[in-house]
């Protein structure tokens, strides 16, 4: 009997007349729903601010827009700063209830995705950020009390959010890359995540302008029910060995403590930690910068208007692109650990520039120098997948996803708590600071690449020195 059973298929058969999905590119699936997170965040929080600010009697909807190079010492309006507060105070409630619902979802799905397949967890996020704009636009066509953006995020973060979406997708490639081709995918991957931003972030404002809300949410909507739909029917599974598991259990949340606290070679518990924590820096300081950059440009003496503003986010996406280029080309030439400190290097100088520029063009030289500032991130992406098993990538996805989520908030608090407190000495010390705290993560990938360089060398060593067996 036992040599008469035949090994279950890795996929069910298709049906007669029924195609099955042929794609592994799951690219398309990330830039969709990129384009509506980028459209939906800068939006909401302008619709935040037009509708508290016409229910408390303040509203800047006559076009004029304040002067960012006003006088600094003048009262500010305290209805503005009112509305300020409020428009803030429901950013971070929101921003809040997404992050630590979404924290629990996404440890659960993530692992899970290791025994059920990748298409579930992307599917599922997918589906609940269409259901997040479509209470969103609920919210405006029906006039609703501004909570409910909050229901809808804490919805769309039980499903996983876009946390997942980044962790799942970033899972996927790590199952159909081979090793030595794993940095360069990722790479592609974060390229995805700058073209699409710049493209909702260019396209979203001008729409905005030009027709209100209503539409660029429509839009939001169209892209996160495409990247749905694109997941359920057209992107095949990438993990082969497929099998049922509970998704309601603990052993999930253990699994992403067993990658730190038990990994298959005991060299790994250590490098994982010390990536997660090269990757952390490198994400914080990256939100930190780019949520200053704007404040930085309105301010005295760039003084720039909104169509510089717009060329300088332009050159910030276009980091993206330029790393990609940069990272495979010294790829040819040097180990991926040394084309991350290039680009620490340049992410490094960039910032230094920026925070002593006083005209337009050494802005824009800062943002040049910038052009390599992406490519340390896809070097540790694919470090860390590189330390654990095939069966372990949604687990370690699921915790590096959680990890920007924090990044994200700790940016936040420090950067923006940095800059008014050091306006009276130097307005750009919080780009400096950041600067300074990439040194840490240079040194820890410096040191980790120096230590395999010796242990491998040793290895090699002690093999030619054993004498050889009979």
């Amino acid at each position: 009997m036992a040599a008469m059973a035949a090994p279950p298929p890795a996929e069910p058969p298709v049906p007669p007349g029924r195609r099955r999905p042929s794609l592994l590119a799951v690219e398309p699936l990330l830039f969709l729903a990129t384009v509506s997170l980028g459209l939906q965040g800068p939006l909401a929080t302008q619709y935040l601010w037009d509708r508290l600010g016409a229910e408390h009697g303040y509203s800047d909807r006559n076009g004029t827009e304040s002067a960012g190079c006003g006088d600094g010492n003048a009262t500010a309006d305290p209805l503005r700063q009112e509305v300020e507060a409020l428009v803030s105070h429901w950013n971070l409630y929101i921003n809040l209830g997404g992050f630590f619902v979404s924290l629990f979802s996404v440890t659960l799905f993530g692992p899970w995705s290791d025994s059920v397949g990748r298409r579930p967890a992307l599917i599922l996020p997918a589906a609940g950020m269409a259901l997040q704009t479509a209470i969103y636009l609920l919210v405006m066509y029906l006039e609703l009390h501004v909570a409910f953006f909050l229901l809808g995020r804490i919805l769309s973060g039980l499903t996983g959010d876009y946390n997942l979406i980044l962790a799942s997708c970033f899972s996927y490639v790590a199952d159909t890359s081979e090793r030595r081709a794993r940095t360069f995918r990722v790479a592609i991957l974060e390229a995805c995540l700058g073209t699409a931003g710049m493209v909702a972030s260019i396209g979203g404002g001008q729409w905005r302008k030009a027709q209100g809300y209503i539409n660029p949410f429509w839009l939001a909507f169209a892209a996160s029910l495409a990247a749905t739909l694109y997941a359920a029917f057209f992107l095949r599974e990438s993990v082969k060995q497929k099998k049922a598991a509970k998704l309601f259990t603990l052993s999930h949340y253990k699994a992403v403590y067993r990658l730190y606290t038990a990994p298959e070679h005991p060299s790994c518990r250590w490098k994982l930690a010390l990536y997660s924590l090269a990757f952390f820096v490198i994400v914080t300081v990256h939100f930190g910068a780019k949520d200053l950059y704007v404040l930085y440009e309105l301010g005295f003496p760039l003084c720039w208007a909104s169509d510089l503003i717009g060329y300088a986010s332009a050159a910030n996406y276009l980091a993206y692109l330029s790393s990609l280029v940069g990272l495979r080309l010294l790829q040819l030439c040097l180990e991926d650990a040394w084309v991350a400190e290039l680009g620490l290097i340049s992410n490094i100088a960039g910032l230094v520039v920026m925070s002593l520029a006083t005209t337009t063009p050494l802005m824009f030289t800062g943002y040049g120098i910038l052009f390599l500032s992406m490519a340390a991130t896809p070097v540790i992406r694919s470090k860390l997948s590189k330390l654990v098993s095939e069966t372990e990538q949604g687990a370690l996805f699921a915790s590096v996803a959680c990890v920007e989520g924090l990044c994200s908030l700790v940016a936040t608090g420090v950067f923006n708590s940095l800059y008014p407190a050091t306006l009276h000495f130097m307005r750009g010390f919080p780009f400096l600071f950041g600067a300074m705290l990439l040194l840490i993560p240079a040194a820890i990938l410096g040191w980790i690449q120096i230590w395999d360089s010796k242990h491998n060398y040793n290895h090699f060593q002690d093999a030619s020195l054993s004498p050889p067996k009979d």
